[in-house]
This record gives C-alpha cells, sequence and structure tokens, in this order.
C-alpha cells in the first residue's frame, strides 16, 4: 500500500510542476487563435515538457523512489563482515571505472536481485537483495555488483531516460493530432475540441504507448548484454556466468515496476511477450557471455 500512495503522489507531483512549466512558458492550449487548426509550435512544447519532464523528474528522484519502493538500506557504517565487504568491493570496482563511490544498500526479498540507480554516474545507489546474498557465494555477488557498476559506469539510467522521453514525445504529439483529426472529420467539431478529442486521443496515446514501449524495451534488453559484458570484464566471465546461472534457480520476484529495468533480474518473457521485457532470457545472456570465452 505504502508502495502505491509513494507512486501516485510522486506522479501528481510531477504533473503539477510540469503544468505550472507550461504555463510560465505560455503553452495553455494546443489550438490557434481561431481555435479551428492545431498550433504546432505550441503542441511540440507541450509534447516534450510533457514527455522529457516526466522522465527526467523520474530520474531525479530515482533513488529516493528507489529507497522507498524497495525498502532499501544504505550502509552508512558497516555493521559486519559482509557489509564492509560489499563497501569495499563497490568501491574497487567504482574507482576501475573512474566513477564517484556509489551508495551501498541492502533490501529485503527473498528473490536474488540488485539494482542500481541515480541521475549522476557519481552519485549513484547500488543495492542487492538479502535473497542474492543468502543465494549466492562471494564471487556471484561481486559479478553482480560488477554488473550493476557497469550500469552506472555506462550512462543506462540517463540513455534510458534519454529514450523514453523521445518516446513519450512523438506519442504525446501524434496522438493529439490523431484526436484533432477525429474530432473535425468524423465528429464534424468546427471549432475547440470536443469529447471526440478526447476519447480518441486517450485511445491513440495507449496504443501508441504500447508500440513505443517496444522500442524503449528493446534498448532496455540491450543495455543488459552491455552491462553483462561489463561485469565479466570487472569480476571475471566466469563468475558473470555462474551468478546469471544462479538466477535461473532463484525466487521469482521481480523489483517493483518502476525499477524493473534497473535491476539484475527481469521477468522473464518468450514469444512476443519478449518485445515488451526489460530484460534478455537468463539463457541468452549466459550464451552471449559464453561466447566471448
Amino acid at each position: 500500500m505504502k508502495r502505491v500512495f509513494l507512486f501516485l503522489v510522486t506522479n501528481i507531483a510531477i504533473l503539477a510542476v510540469l503544468f505550472v512549466v507550461l504555463s510560465l512558458l505560455g503553452v495553455t492550449g494546443i489550438l490557434d487563435e481561431q481555435r479551428v487548426g492545431i498550433d504546432y509550435y505550441n503542441l511540440l512544447i507541450f509534447a516534450a515538457v510533457l514527455g522529457f519532464g516526466g522522465s527526467f523528474l523520474s530520474l531525479v528522484i530515482s533513488k529516493w523512489m528507489a529507497k522507498r519502493l524497495t525498502g532499501t538500506k544504505v550502509i552508512t557504517s558497516p555493521k559486519n563482515e559482509l557489509e564492509d565487504w560489499l563497501v569495499r568491493t563497490v568501491r574497487q570496482q567504482a574507482s576501475r571505472v573512474n566513477i564517484g563511490m556509489p551508495e551501498v544498500g541492502i533490501f529485503d526479498s527473498a528473490a536474488p536481485n540488485a539494482f542500481a540507480t541515480g541521475m549522476n554516474k557519481n552519485k549513484a545507489l547500488v543495492a542487492v537483495s538479502t535473497g542474492l546474498l543468502r543465494n549466492m557465494n562471494q564471487d556471484e555477488v561481486e559479478a553482480v555488483l560488477a554488473h550493476e557498476i557497469s550500469h552506472v559506469a555506462n550512462g543506462d539510467m540517463i540513455t534510458l531516460t534519454l529514450i523514453q522521453g523521445v518516446v513519450n514525445t512523438f506519442v504525446i504529439f501524434i496522438s493529439r493530432i490523431v484526436g484533432h483529426f477525429v474530432d473535425r472529420v468524423i465528429f464534424k467539431n468546427e471549432e475547440g475540441h470536443g469529447i471526440g478529442f478526447f476519447v480518441s486521443t486517450i485511445a491513440a496515446q495507449i496504443i501508441f504507448g504500447i508500440l513505443a514501449s517496444t522500442i524503449v524495451m528493446w534498448f532496455s534488453r540491450q543495455r543488459e548484454f552491455r552491462a553483462d559484458a561489463g561485469g565479466a570484464r570487472l569480476a571475471g566471465q566466469e563468475k558473470m556466468i555462474s551468478a546469471l546461472e544462479k538466477l535461473k534457480k532463484g525466487v521469482q520476484e521481480p523489483l517493483p515496476d518502476q525499477m524493473a529495468s534497473f535491476g539484475i533480474n527481469g521477468k522473464q518473457a518468450f514469444d512476443w511477450k519478449a518485445l515488451f521485457s526489460s530484460h534478455p532470457p537468463l539463457d541468452q545472456r549466459i550464451s552471449a557471455l559464453k561466447r566471448q570465452l
């Protein structure tokens, strides 16, 4: 319940900020002065502010949100040998790829999983689950940490945010053009926008949004292969392969939807559903690493 509440409050706050930005930019509508045709300049600004603004604000609060959605406890002062080893390992890996020391945390979950997030590669967060620490040996945990550090070093969070922003902008822009066309041609509304515009815009945005998400998910899957390769360089290919093999045997409990694309272990999908998966099948990831041996 707390996760849902935080998600809703955050999204409402983001929308409120974006509409204030639009008002400051003088964008109060997408119709021309005669309220007959579309003002494409205003529409593009409207789409870009909502499309990129939502993505970037989500990135800005990503660490804060991740900690609260997963219940991650940041290790500020190691209390035992395991926590000390986690912090030292992350520090060594971060130093090797020339990024700032990330925050290191642990979250309670039976599933072996881990994630990295943050808007700045020098101020990121890397967290592992209790299930991962229980089910993997030290070499395998080292490989998982290396995978997440590679995500940070590659700037994957920012890259995915940019891609999502571009996709959002096109979806918002095109769906409103479709809505305007339907309102004018089918519903014969000659001025302003009627119910036809709003219904068809919502329908078009849902359809285009679903199609566009396949593009974002494709990029997400490619970055997983890249992070696996980076993890193999940092920790060793055998360790990385062993960690992925262990993930196949673990309890499948994906991260919250907002965090799914940032975790090492995502929902496994096949056939057409694979188009909407943020992670490639583990067998494919393992095969890709073995081809590099």
